[in-house]
């Protein structure tokens, strides 16, 4: 299979030529491309040398308690017939969870051997990880990976031009309209294909959306194959539960009882924490957003669940397996619960990579009151809400609520429509002038 350019290579790029790094540890939900990307930054040294501590179960004893690193390297130098050689030899410890000393000694790396480029990745990590809090503070630098975003998949197919071309667009000159339209349909597409790198690189070869729902089921079936080692407390059939009630439920807040009635919500919480430690699912927090940062004003009762991959999903639902189906049905993509999906997937997607994204949603708490807005972010020190439409048609009053609240003047519609904006003055606060800029859902990477 080809490699497809992904965003992380120009991170992995910066930090091979940092002359203070650290060790990488590379984080993100199976399959989502993490050891691919790592064989491909291994090209660009003279030696790369990958150990997998699941598949080569006896190399997890050459990591202990006590490790000297330097002495480690030459172990496995010998053992692997590879040289390690600072400067000159990429290591990357793969599957790294299946060994807690294989984690914590990635500290005595930065220490002992801060000269050799070392990066580890692993599937079901955040489990292993939760129980060391403390595995390597200030000496060990976290990545966090997620599928494709929108304009990876458009230069996976070759479309890097269209993705410098909307990057230039903006509301006082947006697209020509044919340019818009062409978005409009790889959108479309995208939405069933999906980010998966499998998934990706199956539409690019048959663009066939009945090969790519066959894709979905088997990595479906891996995660769910995956369920029983998460932890025992937690059934892999209330697990699937509650995967599938995600993906019912999108755009919505979570209801607990939906899961399984009989079933206290404490322990539906548990299985959704799981979930979200395997990366399939993102939740996305209440905030009442009255300064920065959003987070210190979460509302733990009120919280949505993002399912970690749209084309995934759709299939999962039981979205029709036919090359033939969307050539004219636009109302099936148009769903708002799958453009929110797809809106608030793009926003982790181009949030820093350095840090684990936050997702925070605003909801107005008073009686009688329905106003919410989809997504808040910040610029320049400033909250900035995006209100996401599903088309090229819908009212704002919960924007025009949110902003008057919050006496903010800039705001983003992302929609269907093409590059434009709203100038609106607001009488009934000191004639407040309030402008949103509206960009189309295959622009949020302009942000």
């Amino acid at each position: 299979m080809p490699y497809f350019k992904r965003h992380i290579d120009d991170q992995l790029q910066a930090w091979k030529t940092t002359p203070h790094r650290k060790p990488l540890l590379i984080r993100g939900a199976r399959q989502v491309g993490k050891s691919t990307a790592v064989r491909e930054l291994g090209k660009s040294f003279r030696y790369f040398l990958e150990i997998n501590l699941e598949r080569q179960p006896d190399l997890r004893q050459l990591f202990t308690p006590n490790i000297d690193v330097k002495k480690t390297c030459e172990n496995l130098s010998g053992t692997l017939h590879t040289p390690i050689i600072p400067g000159e030899t990429l290591l990357f410890i793969d599957e790294i969870q299946m060994c807690k000393e294989a984690i914590m000694s990635l500290r005595y790396f930065k220490e002992d051997y801060p000269e050799l480029h070392v990066i580890a990745a692993g599937s079901l990590l955040e489990f292993a990880l939760e129980e060391l809090p403390s595995f390597g503070v200030g000496r060990i630098r976290s990545l966090h990976m997620y599928p494709f975003s929108f304009d990876e998949f458009l230069m996976a197919q070759g479309l890097d031009l269209m993705v410098d071309y909307k990057k230039k667009a903006t509301s006082e000159e947006p697209l020509p309209e044919l340019a818009h339209k062409n978005l409009i349909d790889q959108l479309r597409s995208f939405y069933l294909v999906g980010g998966m790198p499998a998934a990706v690189a199956e539409w690019v070869e048959t663009h066939s959306y009945l090969e790519v729902s066959r894709i979905h089921t088997d990595i479906l079936e891996t995660y769910q194959d995956d369920f029983a080692k998460y932890k025992k407390r937690v059934s892999p059939v209330l697990l699937r539960q509650a995967l599938r009630s995600v993906a019912l439920q999108a755009g919505s807040k979570f209801v607990y009882a939906a899961v399984a009635s009989d079933l206290r919500s404490s322990v539906v919480k548990d299985a959704l924490h799981l979930l979200t430690l395997a990366g399939l699912i993102l939740p996305v927090k209440h905030s009442s957003a009255n300064g920065l940062p959003l987070g210190a004003e979460e509302n733990s009762n009120y919280v949505k669940y993002l399912f970690f991959d749209l084309g995934v999903m759709l299939t999962m639902l039981g979205a029709p397996a036919s090359d033939t189906l969307l050539a004219s049905e636009i109302e099936f993509v148009n769903k708002g619960a799958a453009s929110e999906m797809f809106a608030g997937l793009e926003l982790a997607k181009y949030a820093d990579c350095y840090q684990k994204t936050d997702l925070h949603y605003w909801q107005n708490n008073t009686k009688n009151s329905l106003a919410e807005v989809d997504y808040l972010t910040v610029k320049n020190g400033h909250v900035l809400p995006v209100e996401v439409k599903a088309s090229t048609q819908g009212s704002m009053q919960s924007l025009w609520v949110f902003l008057r609240k919050h006496h903010l003047q800039q705001a983003v519609r992302t929609s269907l429509e093409n590059f434009g904006a709203f100038v609106y003055c607001d009488k009934d606060d000191e004639n407040a002038e309030r402008h949103v800029k509206v960009l189309p859902l295959y622009a949020l990477s302009n942000l």
